[in-house]
């Protein structure tokens, strides 16, 4: 997709299943069903969109997946499926791991940070982005080091100790430019250390909402998921940022919709709609 200066394109690394209950915290069921079906064992589809930015002779991802390493009894347990994989993706676009020159991760989750790290075939832990400066805010980096008993299976150190033994991090502190055109913001909410990324080239902007917004059905402000840190947080932020969004015209990029990855919003008296990437 051309986008000003930029070429985006979404990269799949598959789609998983999690509890439903657990994507809508309070909301009850009756609600959230009508928008994302539940499987029998009350589990909803959900996506694993990263989003690739070439711009400025640069090539940018914005999280990578679970990657690679889960083993069989998590692609059991989460129903992961793919028909390709990210790699083939890339190289789809010409692109090879090593031409990656950043890698911004919303946070470290292991569904969004997972595929930064791969087993090779000797069974060394390497870093998939060699040359990628990995851009993480430290107040995520610290969290997921020290982490609580509510944190702790959220993070996985094979994920992102490599980067840090490759000297292939970068941290940021709140709003930060990361090349002209692109930023993020830290938002907290789903965790103190989370952020979006913001990208925007002749008038055109958008922005990729890792887990403050994770999917279409999540535009009420009100709408939070169970694995939110600080939901306070997130409906504040979420009020802000859609207000936004429908004044300036953004692209949204959710990153767990199964069916719409970006698209942009309109507002009436019932609220926010989705309509299809123009």
């Amino acid at each position: 997709m051309k986008f000003g200066q930029m070429e985006l394109h979404i990269i799949s690394d598959g789609e998983f299943s999690l509890d439903g209950g657990s994507m809508f915290g309070v909301v009850p069921k009756t609600l959230w069903e009508k928008l994302k079906p539940s499987d029998k064992l009350n589990r909803i589809r959900l996506g694993l969109n990263s989003l690739l930015i070439k711009h400025h002779k640069k090539n940018i991802i914005i999280d990578t997946g679970v990657g690679t390493k889960v083993d069989e009894k998590d692609i059991e347990l989460y129903d992961i499926r793919r028909t390709r994989s990210f790699i083939e993706q890339l190289r789809d676009l010409d692109l090879k791991p090593e031409d990656i020159d950043y890698v911004i991760l919303t946070h470290l989750h292991l569904d969004h940070c997972g595929g930064c790290t791969y087993i090779d075939s000797r069974g060394i832990l390497k870093p998939t982005f060699p040359n990628a400066i990995h851009i993480v805010q430290r107040k995520d980096w610290e969290d997921a080091n020290n982490t609580t008993i509510r944190s702790r299976s959220s993070y996985l150190k094979e994920d992102f100790i490599p980067l840090k033994e490759a000297g292939l991090l970068k941290f940021v502190d709140g709003r930060e430019e990361i090349i002209s055109g692109i930023s993020v913001e830290r938002t907290g909410g789903h965790c103190e250390g989370h952020q979006i990324v913001f990208f925007e080239s002749e008038g055109n902007k958008g922005v990729y909402l890792g887990d403050l917004i994770p999917t279409t059905a999540h535009l009420k402000p009100n709408w939070t998921m169970g694995w939110d840190l600080y939901p306070l947080e997130v409906i504040n932020k979420k009020v802000i940022l859609l207000d936004e969004a429908y004044c300036y015209n953004y692209l949204l990029v959710w990153e767990h919709e199964d069916e719409i990855p970006w698209g942009y919003i309109q507002k009436d008296e019932k609220g926010y709609k989705v309509i299809k990437k123009q």
